[in-house]
């Protein structure tokens, strides 16, 4: 996966438009196709249906060789574009024509100049048959040489069964969880890649605990068009924060009952109310969105641990993050003319107390284990309204791993050491949040 930048220099003017860059971002879910001018670009689009295709004529701007030659390199791997043609189609006039490798039902749009980006033009090219999340989890998890019989009370559980042809066996009565005990502790999950398997949810409270499938949705920040933040020595966060989430997606798949569903895996743009809807499509017991903090100075450090807040924020520290990430669909680049505003909204308001309490219970264990590998920033879980955590049934944490704007800390967020123990300190995290919460039994239809 990943981006192809095609950069055309300052001499391509042409007609009143000067070109700046082309990107294309390839992904399951959609593929980009951005145009970055000096101006806004006036266009006329044509779908075709057979063979597939999008033609577009961008009004004011002339041909130029290089521009024929750069935009034609599509990646052989995206997923549904299979090439790019350019031609003067009339004076001023470039027909741009995107050849798709399936059906699409494509978005173009313009976004103003944000951030370090001047004028876009977007073309969101979007399969008509969307990929399914649970699918794609499911997919995943039959990739395994072994899959764990599901428990009659989880239907996630079943559906997988159903997929590998084994029935799913009838709890045998009398079927009882012993009570807790003393040794709950030695119940935790570890973090090490070769840890026993053990199950999760036992200790306190393990009379309501159900054996099942626990799914942990992954949300690794920003992707594509939205670097996010960039440290001193040009360390990207949406880079960093996602080699995190992979790392952190191996040990939770390593448990027996436990599996791991990322939001992105790969360098492509997602809308915060996107990675809500995925988290909730594959009924997620836990939601993790990870991220590296700035400032505008480089000497503050440390990590934090966010929940969502009803009454504001906990702190104007706290205020700041919440605003600088909820603007990730400004710089990412969302066509509002089709975002259905009151279902985003309604899903965006429907925050329970009961949620809260679970996303700060999750994230005090997160961030004791954090604590233990490094430099906290508050010692305590802040709270803010973050849209991502906006899920009304699932316990969500934004994890803030370190500040990537104090050079020390990026030096630390690009060390392959400091990833791997800062992945096992938030596998701790979660094995010591279900050892206390156990899951209970699925009561959310597929």
């Amino acid at each position: 996966m990943g981006s192809l930048v095609l950069l055309l220099g300052v001499q391509h003017l042409a007609r009143g438009a000067t070109i700046l860059a082309v990107r294309i971002w390839p992904a399951p879910d959609y593929s980009r196709v951005t145009i970055e001018s000096d101006t806004g670009l006036k266009t006329k689009t044509t779908f075709v249906t057979e063979p597939p295709r999008l033609a577009v004529d961008i009004e004011g701007v002339d041909l130029i060789p290089a521009l024929r030659e750069l935009v034609a390199k599509v990646k052989a791997d995206d997923p549904n574009i299979s090439g790019i043609r350019v031609g003067q189609n009339a004076p001023g006039v470039v027909r741009l024509v995107i050849d798709l490798k399936q059906h699409i039902l494509p978005q173009v749009f313009t976004l103003p100049p944000v951030a370090a980006y001047q004028h876009r033009l977007v073309f969101d090219l979007y399969p008509t048959q969307a990929p399914d999340p649970l699918a794609a989890l499911i997919a995943e998890r039959l990739k395994d040489k072994t899959v764990a019989p599901a428990a009659a009370t989880d239907p996630l559980g079943e559906l997988i069964a159903k997929q590998t042809d084994k029935p799913t066996p009838a709890k045998p009565a009398g079927d009882a969880t012993p009570p807790a005990t003393g040794t709950d502790k030695d119940r935790v999950i570890a973090a090490a890649p070769k840890a026993p398997p053990e199950t999760v949810g036992a200790g306190a409270g393990s009379r309501n605990k159900t054996d099942r499938l626990i799914i942990v949705a992954l949300d690794p920040g920003h992707g594509g068009e939205d670097p996010g933040a960039i440290g001193p020595g040009g360390t990207r966060e949406k880079d960093v924060v996602l080699q995190i989430a992979l790392r952190l997606r191996e040990r939770i798949n390593q448990q027996p009952n436990m599996r791991a569903y990322l939001t992105r895996d790969a360098d492509f743009f997602v809308p915060l109310h996107v990675r809500v809807q995925k988290a909730r499509r594959v009924q997620a017991d836990l939601f993790i969105s990870i991220h590296a903090d700035a400032f505008f100075t480089p000497r503050p450090q440390g990590a934090s641990v966010f929940a969502l807040s009803e009454k504001g924020a906990s702190s104007s520290a706290a205020r700041w993050i919440a605003d600088k990430e909820n603007s990730a669909d400004l710089v990412g680049g969302v066509n509002v003319k089709v975002k259905d505003a009151q279902v985003q909204k309604a899903l965006l308001d429907m925050s329970t107390t009961a949620q809260i309490s679970d996303s700060l219970k999750l994230g005090g264990a997160m961030l004791g284990e954090i604590g233990s590998v490094g430099k906290l920033h508050k010692p305590r879980v802040e709270q803010a309204s973050f849209a991502v955590l906006k899920a009304p049934d699932i316990p969500s944490v934004l994890v803030e791993t370190a500040f990537i704007s104090n050079p020390d800390e990026e030096a630390k967020l690009r060390s392959e050491a400091y990833q791997v123990q800062l992945a096992d300190a938030l596998m701790r995290g979660i094995g010591s949040y279900f050892s206390k919460n156990p899951p209970l039994a699925r009561n959310r239809p597929l």
